[in-house]
């Protein structure tokens, strides 16, 4: 799956990161991916949006999955939070104001990945360096939270705080 032990972390210099295509083959489908990169070596959902697009202002449909540009986490996180249907990357800074507004408060289920995450470039090379720090998947929703325990994804999850 692209998990590892720590390594040298990624300097942050991009917002362009891509989900490892095992978390989106163990969670999927999903109908919509509102911050696609550009270009995207796989696609997360049947349906994106690019940056050119402006997915945070779009209208969302179905079930979203959501690995947000990280430099505005929050902003997706909320939209999310509103929209109620899908599952996030994020990382797992679980006591910043927008994770405790967004996550703790709105979420259905959280599971904190074992291990760090590998990333992929948009051309679809793995990261040399892990993401520098811990992920989480936030889940909003019944189905994304079962989805979540059916994963098989090494990690523990959280619910019903």
């Amino acid at each position: 799956m692209g998990i590892g032990s720590h390594t040298k972390p990624n300097k942050g210099l991009s917002d362009s990161w891509i989900t490892p295509k095992a978390i989106i083959d163990s969670l999927g489908p999903f109908d919509l991916d509102p911050c696609q990169c550009i270009p995207q070596p796989w696609s997360c959902a049947q349906n994106a949006f690019t940056i050119e697009d402006d997915g945070l202002h779009r209208d969302w449909h179905g079930r979203v999955w959501l690995n947000p540009p990280y430099s505005q986490a929050w902003l997706w996180m909320e939209r999310l939070a509103n929209h109620g249907h899908g599952t996030a990357l994020i990382f797992a800074r679980t006591e910043v104001e927008g994770f405790v507004n967004q996550v703790w408060k709105r979420a259905n289920a959280v599971m904190f990945l074992h291990g760090r995450l590998f990333f992929h470039h948009t051309d679809g090379r793995r990261a040399k360096g892990n993401s520098g720090g811990p992920s989480c998947l936030v889940a909003y929703g019944e189905h994304d939270t079962e989805q979540l325990r059916q994963s098989k994804l090494p990690g523990t999850i959280v619910s019903g705080w």
